[in-house]
């Protein structure tokens, strides 16, 4: 069977394609390279195109007899959806109802949505559970909130079914060090702090050390990129069973300072990460961590690479690559 992966040409969409394509099915890719990679789509067809286009992808459910759809696509940049919420909205939720739209009209009823811990703004309870209150504080955030509504409405309205994953922070590569993270320009932790021990960088710049946390740094719930891409796949595989609509954090249920994973980095690296402290970014809360007992208990998924040193590891393998492919 044909699963349709939006965005599965980029970091996360291109973990799953593999996974689903080593379950037995085909991963047919969808992706319009903004943020995607072509060399990073290796198993199964890829259509280059936009969810803009609503007739292409009319035409990709029919003709590739796509059975289920896993939806990555979206913009991710929390500053510039605070600057340009526009953009924001028009491609994450438009684009979104476009998909919607094409698969209530072809009776493709699963689709695996990918979410985020920042429909739920800032924490009033660490670990978060599923039930927090969902009160975005960016448009990013309420871009992924409103299309977790869109889908319940659909749910409710065309018998669509679907799992919504709010993941916190997406972390590692594949562990056969085929693919990993590669994001012009990064904003990630891990890949910053990598390429700084590497030298391919001047400094990592480590934002807030009087946080209320151990030792003063931001403390966040970091998910290999491998076990993510294993939850849509049960996901996906629970909805075709009957399960009703999932919504589902994903995180290990344990949280790391920015401290840590310099470390974390160093040890990887084999030289320590050059840094230096800065005031805080407005808007980041001292801990973000997931109570993840919910996935477990629902998919019987339990992260196969939960340990920090482990997911940093991966990352520095694929980053030290000698033939990885040029930004």
């Amino acid at each position: 069977m044909s699963i349709l992966i939006v965005g599965g040409a980029g970091y996360i969409g291109s973990h799953a394609a593999k996974l689903i394509a080593q379950a037995g099915e085909e991963p047919v890719v969808f992706d319009n390279l903004v943020y995607g990679h072509r060399w990073a789509v290796k198993w199964g067809p890829f259509i280059e195109g936009d969810l803009g286009d609503p007739a292409l992808i009319d035409r990709v459910l029919r003709e590739h007899d796509i059975t289920a759809v896993i939806h990555f696509a979206a913009y991710t940049a929390v500053g510039e959806s605070v600057a340009n919420p526009r953009k924001y909205f028009r491609n994450n939720v438009v684009n979104t109802l476009n998909l919607m739209d094409a698969m209530v009209d072809r009776g493709v009823r699963d689709i695996v949505f990918s979410s985020t811990a920042a429909t739920y703004g800032d924490p009033i309870e660490v670990p978060l559970p599923e039930t927090h209150p969902q009160l975005p504080v960016n448009p990013y955030g309420d871009t992924k909130l409103t299309v977790e509504k869109m889908l319940k409405w659909y749910a409710g309205a065309y018998g669509l079914r679907y799992a919504a994953l709010r993941y916190f922070n997406a972390a590692g590569a594949d562990p056969d060090g085929e693919i990993g993270e590669d994001h012009t320009p990064e904003s990630h932790l891990i890949p910053l702090a990598i390429e700084a021990a590497m030298g391919r960088r001047p400094m990592l710049e480590l934002y807030g050390t009087d946080y209320p946390t151990p030792d003063g740094t931001a403390v966040r719930d970091y998910i290999h990129v491998t076990d993510l891409a294993e939850a849509h796949r049960l996901a996906l595989a629970a909805l075709r069973q009957g399960t009703p609509s999932l919504q589902l954090n994903l995180g290990t249920g344990r949280g790391q300072s920015v401290r840590e994973v310099i470390t974390a980095v160093g040890k990887a690296v084999g030289r320590p990460v050059p840094f230096r402290e800065v005031a805080r970014r407005a808007g980041d809360p001292p801990s973000l961590v997931a109570d993840p007992r919910r996935a477990k208990e629902l998919l019987q998924w339990t992260p196969k690479y939960p340990d920090l040193d482990t997911i940093v590891a991966h990352a520095a393998r694929w980053h030290g690559r000698p033939d990885r492919p040029a930004k």
